[in-house]
């Protein structure tokens, strides 16, 4: 099986990679510059500013690129909102195009829980639930599924945070805090471990699928944190914000069972400051 994954040298990318070597596949990823992935993994240099590259022969395509300021996706416009939404946008939709004419088996797009943004209170979020992105980062990654849909078909994954090992993960700077007696302020969230997300990608699934699995206080992730290195900081306290989970019905049905707290506990220690 051939995989080419965009922005495969990312946080969410890698993980994806590493699912592809697992099976067998042969891989390369894209990118503005090469990542050095290990494993055989091949390398196209593409960014979404440029012709997409050739995937004749491509069994299966991943679409996990996106053009952000670094760290942010909500906000990640800055201020260039035109041009965010003309790359994330205009650039999707002409690789998405060039899958179909190149007779790609299969794409997969990475999109967000953002789409599900503006909804009041109290709806529940499942895939056939309303979307109404309430940012223009929710607005592009809806954008992306309909341009999915419109051209070769395919599988969008409306994916929540993800997490997992890799540098400059998404708790980096939180972790550091922390460990260095800094105030953290409360925050709830749902979250999905990267080896579980990676793992929807080769379900024979098309049109949208939620991946989400737990809801996690940062007090409860710190608390992980503290039992690991013995940290004597004072945790935050619970947050009181309310947080709506995502139905993963489609993914349950398939047999996909995502790794809860026993997996968080697992990729934990990779993650912590000076692991590895």
């Amino acid at each position: 099986m051939r995989v080419v994954v965009t922005g495969g040298g990312g946080l969410v990318g890698r993980f994806i990679v590493a699912g592809a070597l697992a099976r067998g596949a042969e891989v390369t990823v894209t990118g503005r510059r090469d990542p050095g992935l290990p494993g055989g993994v091949g390398f196209v240099p593409w960014a979404l500013d440029a012709a997409p590259p050739a995937l004749a022969g491509v069994d299966l395509l991943v679409h996990a690129a996106f053009a952000h300021l670094p760290g942010r996706y909500r906000g990640g416009e800055g201020d260039d909102p035109d041009g965010f939404r003309r790359l994330n946008v205009d650039g999707t939709a002409l690789l998405f195009e060039r899958a179909r004419r190149d007779g790609v088996g299969r794409v997969v797009f990475l999109s967000s829980r953002a789409v599900y943004d503006g909804l009041p209170p109290g709806v529940a979020l499942a895939e056939g639930a309303e979307v109404r992105p309430d940012s223009l980062y929710g607005q592009v990654k809806l954008a992306g599924e309909a341009a999915l849909a419109a051209s070769c078909g395919g599988l969008s994954l409306r994916a929540t945070g993800v997490y997992g090992p890799g540098p400059g993960h998404k708790w980096t700077g939180l972790f550091e805090d922390y460990l260095a007696g800094r105030p953290i302020a409360p925050a709830r969230g749902t979250e999905v471990a990267g080896p579980d997300l990676a793992a929807v990608v080769f379900l024979a699934l098309s049109g949208v699928c939620n991946v989400s699995d737990l809801i996690l206080d940062r007090r409860d992730l710190l608390a992980e944190v503290q039992r690991l290195t013995g940290c004597p900081h004072p945790l935050p306290p619970p947050s009181a914000e309310p947080v709506r989970a995502m139905e993963t019905a489609r993914l349950r049905a398939e047999g996909w069972v995502p790794g809860g707290m026993a997996q968080l506990r697992a990729l934990l220690p990779a993650m912590l400051p000076g692991a590895g």
